[in-house]
């Protein structure tokens, strides 16, 4: 069956979430747009999809570039704040893309958030994603686009971060901390898992909401273990205290010019909230691919400063 009419817009087309997405759009048959701010960053999807810039600052070009979009995926976030760029600023440019596309007219938005988020949260990353949440259904509630919201707990695959780099320290330091006991669990879950779910999310008419879950939980302790043997490290994993364990990512971190784990991240981690009670969605296990990818997992380092703050 022929794919419906109409552009699909993806936001972040040539980061990580969002280049899944786009290539299974494309590999469907769909039209697709992306609002970047780097559109140097186009690689295998050069020439395929249309780009525009993700400018917060210009309300009437984004609903100008979403003129004739059905469909809007929206990836936008960021992982901590560096001068201007705060989670109070994130949160006011979500609403401003929000309704620039429901000025658009754009029918739909499937939008990535993150597990357990809540306005009540300590942790600014988890309550500004509720937030946004927030103002994406009261748009939905005020005659706007319909919406799905996907809650994924922590990805891996492709160009991932956080487990990447686990292999990477694996790799080249003696000595791994875990932070505190170790204990508390991990649901990773494969990008292309979370970015099929989004795709096939698109066509429905329905409200939802929904978490976005691997099929397997590990104690994180056990999650860096695995990682060790498969990648083959001597390395010792030492339980430590949280705030000596970001010392030493500190440390690391300016040797990488990175910025390795925030404290608030290590509270999230170690409050269990990148698990889900809900039954998973994603079908690829991590103990698989892991096996499958250890040859080349942690071989480079991957900076959050040089994916989104350059």
């Amino acid at each position: 069956m022929a794919p419906p009419p109409g552009v699909f817009a993806v936001t972040g087309a040539f980061g990580y979430t969002g280049r899944h997405i786009t290539r299974r759009l494309l590999a469907g048959g769909r039209s697709v747009l992306t609002l970047t701010g780097h559109p140097e960053r186009a690689g295998d999807l050069a020439g395929r999809v249309e780009v525009h810039p993700l400018d917060f600052n210009d309300p009437r070009r984004l609903t100008a570039a979403l003129q004739e979009v059905e469909v809007l995926f929206n990836t936008y976030w960021i992982r901590f704040e560096r001068g201007p760029v705060t989670f109070d600023r994130a949160v006011a440019s979500s609403r401003v893309l929000f309704l620039a596309a429901a000025e658009a007219g754009v029918r739909r938005i499937v939008h990535i958030s993150i597990t357990n988020p809540s306005e009540e949260s300590p942790l600014p990353y988890f309550r500004g994603k509720a937030l946004v949440e927030r103002a994406l259904r009261d748009l939905t509630a005020a005659g706007g686009p319909t919406h799905a919201i996907i809650r994924p707990t922590v990805m891996f695959g492709g160009e991932d971060i956080l487990l990447n780099n686990i292999a990477w320290l694996l790799r080249r330091f003696p000595l791994f901390p875990v932070l505190g006991r170790g204990d508390y669990p991990v649901q990773p879950v494969h990008v292309d898992d979370v970015a099929a779910l989004a795709v096939a999310l698109a066509d429905d008419t329905r409200n939802v909401v929904t978490d976005a879950v691997g099929p397997e939980t590990f104690p994180f302790r056990d999650l860096v273990a695995l990682i060790r043997r498969a990648v083959g490290s001597r390395a010792v994993l030492l339980q430590v205290p949280p705030d000596l364990g970001l010392t030493l990512g500190a440390v690391v971190g300016r040797m990488v010019r990175d910025v390795i784990l925030t404290r608030d991240e290590v509270r999230g981690l170690m409050a269990g909230l990148l698990v889900s009670a809900s039954p998973p969605t994603g079908t690829t296990r991590f103990s698989t691919w892991l096996r499958d990818n250890a040859v080349t997992v942690g071989r480079t380092y991957r900076s959050e400063l040089a994916r989104h703050y350059v």
